[in-house]
């Protein structure tokens, strides 16, 4: 299944937003001590990682049941959630990251290329396979 594939590449764009995002705030200091010692930065990390974990959990479960055999009119509706979960997770781990870099995450060099990157991929991730909309109304159809 494409949106099965797409959401696995997807759901790894967004773990590297959050694998950038923590080194970065473990190194950049402001007010006299590291980023991540503000509580709010701390939240950001602990929510982009929950949202990951919960995706990473739902891929792999998609993956055991197409490798099973599940039939594909069962595994249809659920890739296209799985899909919409994996663009709705790396928008939010992008745009987050993106405020822990601050101005760095808008420049295309410097500490936060990366981010900059992975933030004008999430509308590319979103599109192919079907939009959000497109999807979800398949998924309730499907219901």
């Amino acid at each position: 299944h494409e949106r099965l594939l797409i959401a696995a590449g997807t759901c790894r764009e967004a773990r590297t937003c959050y694998s950038e995002a923590f080194k970065y705030a473990m190194t950049r200091k402001t007010f006299g001590k590291p980023l991540i010692n503000h509580q709010i930065i701390r939240y950001k990390l602990a929510e982009m990682a929950r949202q990951i974990e919960a995706l990473y959990d739902s891929v792999e479960r998609t993956a055991y049941q197409y490798q099973c055999g599940v039939p594909d009119q069962h595994m249809g509706p659920q890739c296209a959630l799985l899909k919409v979960n994996a663009s709705k997770t790396f928008e939010y781990c992008a745009r987050e990251a993106s405020q822990i870099f601050g101005g760095s995450s808008i420049v295309k060099e410097g500490k936060g290329k990366v981010v900059e990157r992975l933030y004008r991929n999430v509308r590319a991730a979103a599109i192919p396979g079907g939009s959000e909309e497109i999807l979800l109304d398949f998924t309730i159809r499907q219901a």
